[in-house]
């Protein structure tokens, strides 16, 4: 057995660089891209991730507007703010912070939203025009930063088994999709697994490249990494811990410390997939200003 010392695909690393050259893009324009944010209810996780978007907008010259609503809005409420702001030329952006409290309502809130605003990439134009190969429709921000994090580090997905464990619509759906395409530095052949997969571990193993977005700590193990697999992991758990400051400490989907010794290169938990996923809302964010204005697209 080799022992490797994996490649560290640093998130944060690139996330910076790219919010640097948004930063600087931004820097010259007259009218800034404007993003709203509707938050329905107070979710502790999702009160943080507000704030990282937000304080991370306003560093690349990007406005936010945050609405606030009751976790006893209504649905009317809601779709007549996404009205308003689709309406609206100055708003560039519209988020609905997910989950919602009331969750039977949250694919139709989704869809209500201007395609051409929706930076978050769930409308189902957005998800079809993906389908269709079209490189001009926004995409999820997570499966986009995945797939911006590989080829930054030179990773060949073209003719690689890619498997995928999860198919939240958030994820594993679109970056199935995504993967699949013939883009440049695409070309996977994928294979996607959910919680009822049979024989889940040989089908993990059998991918060149692995990918874990399913929610649940350290499931991934050595057992299921083909040696010299490259893992990425999307899973952001909290583990309750009294040692730690804050009560809990995070962890991934993926048994790091183990895994890492089989596997050429790994995302690290917290630093990997995380800072890239807040870098691409930033880029949909300015993409989706340059599609109103008619300004040519950046990369």
């Amino acid at each position: 057995h080799i022992f490797r010392m994996s490649l560290i695909l640093n998130g944060k690393e690139l996330a910076s660089i790219i919010s640097a050259e948004i930063a600087q893009q931004t820097a010259v324009l007259a009218t800034k891209p404007r993003l709203a944010i509707i938050l329905v209810g107070n979710n502790l996780a999702s009160e943080i991730y507000i704030r990282n978007k937000i304080s991370c907008a306003k560093s690349l010259n990007i406005e936010t507007q945050l609405i606030r609503l009751p976790s006893t809005a209504t649905k009317n409420n809601i779709l007549e703010i996404i009205k308003s702001l689709n309406e609206d030329p100055t708003i560039n952006g519209i988020i609905v912070q997910a989950p919602l409290p009331n969750k039977n309502f949250q694919e139709s809130v989704f869809e209500a939203i201007d395609p051409q605003k929706d930076v978050d990439g769930f409308t189902p134009a957005n998800i079809g025009r993906l389908c269709n190969g079209n490189r001009n429709c926004l995409v999820a921000c997570t499966p986009l930063g995945i797939w911006k994090l590989l080829s930054y580090y030179n990773i060949s997905l073209s003719g690689k088994h890619v498997v995928i464990l999860g198919r939240s619509r958030i994820v594993g759906r679109p970056l199935s999709i995504l993967l699949s395409q013939k883009f440049e530095g695409c070309n996977a052949t994928v294979t996607v697994c959910n919680s009822q997969t049979k024989h889940l571990a040989e089908i993990a193993q059998s991918g060149d490249i692995l990918i874990s977005a399913i929610g649940n700590p350290k499931f991934v193990t050595k057992n299921m990494i083909k040696d010299g697999a490259v893992v990425v992991d999307v899973g952001i758990n909290r583990i309750p811990d009294n040692t730690c400051p804050k009560g809990y400490r995070l962890s991934g989907d993926v048994d790091f410390e183990h895994v890492q010794e089989i596997c050429s290169a790994i995302t690290p938990v917290p630093g990997g997939v995380g800072p890239m996923t807040i870098a691409m809302l930033m880029h949909n964010t300015l993409q989706a200003f340059e599609l109103q204005n008619k300004r040519p697209l950046t990369k």
